[in-house]
Formats: structure tokens, C-alpha cells, sequence
């Protein structure tokens, strides 16, 4: 995969906090930061696709094997023992 450089401006405070976590993690600034976002960038894939999946059941709607037929009646669900 072929790699780029990129300039952030952070503030002094978050990048002296960020130095010192990848270091604990014994990583570099860099791994750190590429696997925040390559982990960011799968959850909003995950999300889209979820969302994609539950709009397309919202739409299309479940069988529940009643064939369009509800044959309980109001007072049998309202019914007080």
C-alpha cells in the first residue's frame, strides 16, 4: 500500500497525550493514528450496512404467518383476569 504524508495541527497538549499512549502502546504516532481511523472507518461501514439492512426489513416488512389475517379481537387482547 503505498503511503502519503499528511500535516495535522493539534493542539500542544492532545499531541503530548497521543506521544505518550504510543509509546505505552509501543507503537509509533503514525500506527496509532492509522489504526484509529482504518477502526473508525470500518464501524461507519458496519453502521451503513446495518442501516442499509434493517431500512430494507422496515420496507418490506416480516411475514409473521398471519396472511394479512388478525383474528383476535380487541376485547380478547384488553381482556382482564
Amino acid at each position: 500500500m503505498e503511503k502519503q504524508n499528511v500535516t495535522l495541527a493539534l493542539p500542544e497538549g492532545l499531541l503530548k497525550g497521543a506521544r505518550i499512549l504510543a509509546v505505552k502502546r509501543e507503537q509509533s504516532l503514525t500506527e496509532m493514528v492509522q489504526k484509529f481511523l482504518e477502526k473508525e472507518i470500518k464501524k461507519e461501514e458496519r453502521y451503513r450496512m446495518a442501516m442499509k439492512k434493517h431500512k430494507k426489513i422496515l420496507e418490506e416488512g416480516i411475514d409473521l404467518g398471519t396472511y394479512g389475517k388478525f383474528e383476535v379481537s380487541r376485547e380478547d387482547i384488553h381482556e382482564r383476569g
